[in-house]
């Protein structure tokens, strides 16, 4: 769904009063921006399993890196301890933990700086510096549902790399009627430069999708989802801007999912990507998660799985 159909269905959706809240969250969307940053699909196990179509599904944990908005989506409690390995030639590692209930969420991510492109470097870091290679994001996410089909959230965050800390924020928006979502995220709006002998920029990046969910909790659900980034990302093997689809489902009462996707990056050269995944219950309420991913795009080739709580 392009950005300006999402913005006239949220406003359907507000009252008069309301109308200055999605103004600005349309001036965040639609001002263009360059990031120098890690692309969304870092993190997130199903979300990669559907090669990154989830703005608008966002119903986990992850919905803290993914789309604060989404808080409301799943259940009442989500938790979420994750590992990811990207297989490019910086060989870059990932790890999450996050927690979320209705209208909060508690997150940490552990990001390598060795898959993200620094804006100048004057000389190397010191080599005994143990954080050197390593982005650290503590957020708290907090959101509010303003009538009955839309909820706009945000996370406040502390961003901690090469010695320095600053402080960032991530909005997001998630419009749903019956089974259709419109989603809309923001990340790194502050932007601010970390580092002392080697800067970096978290960059700005935006990305908008949809969603379509079928079935319910008594037989198997299928989601379909379609995302696209709205600006692009600069990686150590140049800038991406991806185009995704995926879909999900859930069989013999919700036990075992399966996931897959498609990914394009609609930079330069196309590079195109796909994505697997599948989930297994435990127990109740208690998931094991696995992707992976391949393709011509060496910036999502990677593999990851997760433990995920959901209740």
């Amino acid at each position: 769904m392009h950005v300006r159909a999402f913005l006239h269905l949220c406003i359907r959706a507000l009252k008069p009063a309301s109308w200055p809240a999605v103004a600005a969250a349309a001036l965040i969307v639609l001002s263009p921006a360059r990031s120098d940053a890690q692309i969304y699909e870092t993190i997130g196990i199903r979300a990669q399993g559907m090669s990154g179509a989830f703005v608008a599904v966002s119903d986990d944990a992850t919905t803290t890196w993914w789309n604060p908005a989404g808080l409301a989506a799943g259940g009442y409690l989500n938790a979420v301890l994750e590992f990811d390995r990207v297989e490019d030639s910086s060989e870059s590692r990932a790890s999450a933990v996050s927690l979320t209930v209705p209208s909060l969420g508690l997150s940490y991510y552990r990001l390598s700086l060795s898959g993200m492109r620094t804006i100048s470097t004057t000389v190397p870091p010191p080599a005994d510096r143990e954080d050197q290679g390593v982005l650290s994001q503590f957020g708290l996410t907090v959101g509010q549902s303003v009538g009955s089909h839309l909820v706009i959230a945000s996370t406040a965050k502390l961003v901690h790399a090469l010695g320095t800390t600053r402080g960032d924020l991530d909005v997001g928006a998630m419009a749903v009627y019956g089974p259709i979502r419109a989603g809309v995220a923001a990340k790194n709006l502050k932007n601010s430069e970390l580092g002392e002998l080697v800067l970096f920029k978290p960059g700005r990046q935006v990305r908008a999708g949809v969603s379509f969910k079928a079935g319910s909790a008594a037989r198997a659900d299928l989601t379909l989802a379609l995302d696209g980034d709205l600006t692009s990302t600069a990686t150590v093997v140049g800038d991406v801007r991806h185009l995704a689809s995926g879909a999900e489902a859930w069989l013999f009462n919700r036990t075992v999912g399966l996931r897959g996707g498609l990914g394009i990056n609609t930079v330069g050269l196309t590079r195109r990507s796909w994505s697997v995944g599948g989930s297994s219950a435990l127990r109740s309420g208690l998931y094991a998660d696995v992707q992976l991913t391949r393709g011509d795009d060496v910036t999502r080739n990677g593999w990851g799985f997760d433990l995920r709580l959901t209740f």
